[in-house]
């Protein structure tokens, strides 16, 4: 079993930085592909960043190319997520996600998913 809790978010007016991170429990981490996705207000969950079980390999959705990098720390069984340049289009909650294997942008690729914390950006 994988528990994930998130932190890091918060308020932040357009342009600002916020850096999320993702805590997680058990011996395996080094072994799991993790990701963050993120939900607006009645949309649906869409990926963000994913990153390999080694952390060499990095996915990014188009619209946070040049402003997000995602990373880990398997030593500290950490990911991390910072986000420069922030839009209020990025305003959402923001999930951390784990699983066995490679890194996919479909939520139900995931079984193990943190609680979620909010990121508001203001213009």
């Amino acid at each position: 079993q994988v528990q994930l809790v998130e932190s890091g978010g918060g308020s932040v007016q357009a342009g600002g930085s916020l850096r999320l991170s993702c805590a997680a429990s058990g011996r395996t981490f080094s072994s799991l592909a993790m990701a963050w996705f993120r939900q607006a207000p009645g949309k649906e969950r869409e990926f963000v960043a994913g990153i390999s079980s080694s952390g060499e390999s990095t996915l990014y959705t188009d619209s946070v190319k040049g402003r997000f990098t995602i990373s880990r720390d398997n030593a500290k069984n950490m990911m991390y997520l910072q986000m420069n340049s922030l839009k209020p289009e990025d305003t959402a909650v923001y999930y951390c996600a784990a699983d066995w294997g490679l890194v996919v942008v479909t939520p139900d690729g995931y079984d193990y998913w943190g609680q979620g914390t909010q990121v508001t950006v203001s213009s």
